[in-house]
């Protein structure tokens, strides 16, 4: 009766491994860390993607490009979301690490240029947003605007947006000291809205009736363009920019099925419900 008792004890001790074992395999887990532009997008098509998909777990974190390629080097994350291309030393530096990477472009943005409701400036040419974010512009009267300080509104230095915005729109020249830096979209959002002098930047998903985004003109006030889905598509608004998820080449059985689904008809579908524009419509 004992030998019996233990036989069938190991008996289900053994059954109980095997299902742990076959429900573990069948369950995976997948992190996405990086950009905060791409964050809304991640975290709608992750919330869509996991209802069809009962057996993966997926878990989107923003703090920047950089913090994203950071834990791609260091193989904390699954896939970096990135609003701007990978630079060349965190190539090196992936390379030293012996971490092999794809690249994948996921939608496109067109990046809003924001001020205050109560602002009367509604467009600037790529000269005066160059000169407000350098320092050599200070008041709103110098670009047609109320006499009023103006309070610059940029990105953390990690932020891929901060990059982008710096190469395209500063000619590379680097932001005034007093340009104050923001750790998310959200908190521009925020700052922009509820201070009359400001100015900032944030990803086209991320407007909302609180700022008013302005036209901008790259041909030195000839035509000025305000950021939408259809300018961008038409490509008469000037600063589009593509966005990215980078993964390691090792993990690809794993990460494909979610990328298959962000670059396919669903996942596009999300991409222009929430704000950006698909890649097929580019």
């Amino acid at each position: 009766m004992i030998c019996s008792h233990v036989t069938s004890s190991r008996f289900l001790l053994l059954l109980f491994s095997m299902i742990f074992s076959v429900n573990s395999a069948f369950s995976q887990k997948l992190l996405l860390k990086g950009s905060d532009s791409v964050l809304p997008l991640g975290q709608k098509v992750a919330e869509q993607f996991m209802k069809s998909n009962k057996n993966v777990n997926i878990s989107v974190v923003g703090g920047g490009s950089g913090v994203g390629i950071t834990a791609l080097i260091d193989g904390t994350t699954q896939i970096a979301m990135t609003s701007r291309p990978i630079k060349m030393d965190e190539k090196l530096r992936l390379q030293n690490a012996g971490r092999q990477y794809k690249e994948v472009k996921i939608a496109f943005d067109a990046l809003s240029i924001i001020v205050n409701p109560g602002n009367k400036v509604t467009q600037l040419t790529r000269e005066q947003i160059e000169g407000i974010f350098t320092g050599k512009i200070k008041n709103w009267k110098e670009v047609g605007g109320d006499d009023l300080k103006i309070v610059a509104y940029a990105r953390e230095t990690s932020s891929g947006t901060y990059e982008f915005f710096k190469e395209h729109l500063l000619n590379r020249k680097n932001y005034a000291a007093t340009c104050l830096n923001m750790p998310a979209s959200g908190a521009v959002i925020q700052s922009v809205s509820q201070t009359k002098g400001a100015i900032g930047y944030v990803g086209l998903a991320y407007l909302d009736k609180s700022v008013k985004a302005i036209g901008v003109s790259t041909d030195k006030g000839k035509t000025y363009v305000k950021p939408s889905v259809a300018t961008a598509k038409n490509k008469t608004y000037p600063v589009v920019r593509p966005l990215f998820f980078y993964y390691p080449t090792k993990s690809e059985a794993i990460v494909k099925p979610f990328i298959d689904y962000v670059t396919g008809k669903t996942g596009q579908g999300l991409v222009s419900q929430i704000g950006y524009i698909s890649l097929d419509g580019f």
